[in-house]
């Protein structure tokens, strides 16, 4: 074979693998940095993009990745690659100490949300920008429940979640990193005091149950006290209905007694101007009669004597009581 022929197949050889060494594919929401000769040149997008071997290279960064075991522990690996990952990360930090305003120690543990929104930032303005983050939110953590009481941290993790993303969205931004959210997971105090706030706790319910147990009491005497009071009026409105009711009957009856004593006295005088008997004779023998009438009702009287003159009174009555039925009969 010719030598010729030999080193044309050699260069093609190299320069085809110096091609396909050139073409780089970057997954959809990846990307690379590329260094010419140890300068930045440019940002790869998605897709295919060709780079010259040799005096083009990507430049390798630091990625924080995390293995979980089956017993649900997990241990974090520091690995260097040159696939920029721009989806929304999570970094899940371990448990850390912070001490409160009232000098509370308190275990915490966070989930950091963030974003890289410029490669290149994240690339040349830090240096490891997982362990950056990291520190950065344990510190600002650190900050933050410094400046909050115990009973304020328990209660205000919306409040303090709030004030970590600011702080921590703020500092990272020099780094092209957007700090989406922050959450805490866990807010560990103290057994002693976790002892403390369950004994609290179980008085204030105590104390929550005595006050409505004396607000029932309360409100069964006020509505005792109320149907008691319902009770008398009631009995007092039924007996004044009661009085009422038999004032008009005693009234109604003496009106139709006197109705009657009336029309008594009326037939009477009726029966007297009949008889053309003097009045005044009439009412000397009503009272002579009842006179007699008291004196028969004595224990001690056996016998009455009666004068000669009471014989002509007792004879004008006699003619009284035979006009009584003749003037009835003479009204029908």
């Amino acid at each position: 074979m010719d030598s010729s022929l030999v080193i044309f197949l050699i260069i093609a050889l190299i320069a085809v693998i110096y091609v396909l060494k050139g073409f780089k594919i970057v997954p959809q929401s990846e990307t690379r940095v590329v260094e010419r000769l140890g300068r930045y040149d440019r940002t790869l997008q998605s897709g295919i993009n060709f780079i010259f071997p040799v005096i083009d290279r990507a430049r390798e960064v630091i990625q924080r990745d995390e293995i979980k075991y089956g017993d649900g522990s997990k241990s974090v690996v520091m690995r260097t690659t040159s696939r920029i990952d721009l989806r929304e990360q999570v970094y899940d930090f371990d448990k850390q100490s912070v001490i409160t305003k009232d000098n509370v120690t308190t275990t915490i543990n966070a989930l950091l949300y963030f974003q890289i929104v410029d490669p290149v930032k994240s690339v040349y303005e830090i240096d490891n920008l997982p362990n950056a983050i990291e520190k950065l939110t344990q510190t600002t953590l650190r900050n933050v429940i410094g400046e909050l009481e115990l009973d304020e941290t328990l209660t205000s993790r919306d409040t303090i979640n709030s004030k970590l993303r600011i702080v921590l969205d703020e500092a990272t931004n020099k780094w092209g990193v957007k700090v989406n959210r922050v959450e805490l997971q866990d807010i560990t105090p103290p057994e002693s005091v976790r002892r403390a706030m369950e004994q609290q706790m179980q008085a204030e319910r105590e104390r929550r149950a005595k006050v409505l147990e004396a607000r029932g009491h309360k409100e069964a005497m006020i509505l005792q006290s109320e149907g008691e009071k319902e009770s008398q009026i009631n009995q007092a409105e039924a007996e004044r209905q009661t009085q009422i009711l038999k004032a008009q009957g005693e009234a109604d009856a003496k009106v139709l007694q006197a109705t009657a004593e009336a029309e008594a006295i009326r037939k009477v005088a009726e029966a007297i101007a009949e008889s053309k008997t003097d009045p005044a004779t009439y009412m000397l023998l009503m009272k002579y009669v009842e006179t007699l009438k008291d004196i028969g009702t004595g224990y001690q009287t056996k016998t009455v004597f009666l004068p000669f003159e009471a014989s002509n009174l007792i004879g004008a009555l006699g003619s009284l009581t035979e006009l009584l039925p003749k003037k009835e009969e003479k009204e029908q």
